[in-house]
This record gives C-alpha cells, sequence and structure tokens, in this order.
C-alpha cells in the first residue's frame, strides 16, 4: 500500500530560509511513515499573477490560459491529499511568492466547486518579530483559516514561530520537532 500523497510548496525566496527549513523537516517526518513528498520552491518558479481574464469560469474545462509553472502544480495539487504551504511573513502577512500562487487557485473553482474542496492543508510561518501578532503572522494564519474555510477544506495544522536570520530556526528545537511530528500526523 502506498502512503499519502503530499504537496510541499515552499514560499521563500531563500532555499535555507526558516520556513524552508521547517518545510524539510516536516518533509522527513512526512516521509518516516511512508508519505509519498514532493516539494517545490516557489522562488525558483515562474508563476504569473491572475490576469482576471475569467477564461477558467467561462471555459472551467480550459483551466488557467497562464502558460508558466502552475501548470506544472495544477495536477498535482488536484492529486495530492495533503498540501503544506511555507512562508516568511513579510510585511503582515504571507509573501509575495505565496501570495501568487494562492492567487492563481481561482481557476481550479468549477460549477462543480473547487478542486481543492475537502482537501487536507497545513500551513508554517516564520515572521521576525517576537510576536505573531505584532508581526503580521496572525494576519497569515486567519487568511488561511479563511481560505479553508470557504473551500470546505482541513486544516491539519499551523507550526509558526520567530525566526529573524537565515538559519535561525536551527536553534529552536522544540519548533523543528513540531514540524517533524506535524510531516509525521499529516501521513497517517
Amino acid at each position: 500500500m502506498t502512503g499519502k500523497m503530499i504537496l510541499v510548496v515552499k514560499g521563500s525566496p531563500r532555499e535555507k530560509g526558516n520556513s524552508s527549513i521547517l518545510a524539510d523537516q516536516l518533509v522527513e517526518g512526512a516521509k518516516a511513515e511512508g508519505a509519498r513528498v514532493e516539494v517545490f520552491s516557489l522562488q525558483t518558479m515562474n508563476i504569473q499573477p491572475c490576469d482576471a481574464c475569467s477564461t477558467c469560469q467561462e471555459a472551467p474545462d480550459a483551466g488557467c490560459i497562464l502558460d508558466d509553472d502552475m501548470q506544472l502544480l495544477y495536477p498535482r495539487l488536484r492529486a495530492a491529499d495533503v498540501v503544506v504551504i511555507a512562508s516568511p511573513v513579510y510585511w503582515f502577512t504571507m509573501n509575495a511568492q505565496t501570495k501568487l500562487f494562492v492567487d492563481r487557485w481561482y481557476a481550479l473553482e468549477s460549477p462543480q466547486g473547487n478542486a481543492l474542496a475537502g482537501k487536507t492543508f497545513a500551513v508554517i510561518l516564520t515572521y521576525g518579530d517576537t510576536d505573531p501578532v505584532t508581526s503580521g503572522a496572525i494576519n497569515a494564519i486567519r487568511s488561511f483559516q479563511d481560505m479553508f474555510r470557504y473551500l470546505r477544506a482541513n486544516l491539519a495544522g499551523t507550526i509558526y514561530g520567530s525566526a529573524n536570520e537565515p538559519g535561525d530556526v536551527h536553534s529552536q528545537h522544540e519548533l523543528l520537532e513540531q514540524a517533524y511530528k506535524l510531516g509525521q500526523r499529516l501521513a497517517c
């Protein structure tokens, strides 16, 4: 029997950024429990902003007409049992790379509902302030909660913590362990 398919999407512009490090810990935990995991770094991908053409809504079978790397991600989003989004908090919410990715979910809407409806999600956030409220992390958390509520999706876990300089999270053993254990839970 094959394990769950987990799609991990890293929004950090730093390959070894703090949210990416936590995402890697989650991946290790998931793989330890037999999950199949695919990881994509948005920074290395060409994802254009939605241009509001509405072609995806007028002809739902056409999907998004923008020819970019979302075409690679759409089938993976549909096939995944679990989607994990890791993002640093920039200017009081998720960063731009992550927001572009999320905005393009519009093309997953159809008269039958959204292709992400009922899926399981997890979120990883890191921020430079010492507090999730003053850092804006709470805004990102609320945005994700609202999105998943709209999708009628399950938010299985949110890992968040303060880590400003690249690699700061390496010294936060409890946060690293939380990410690993969330990966294990998501695999089951």
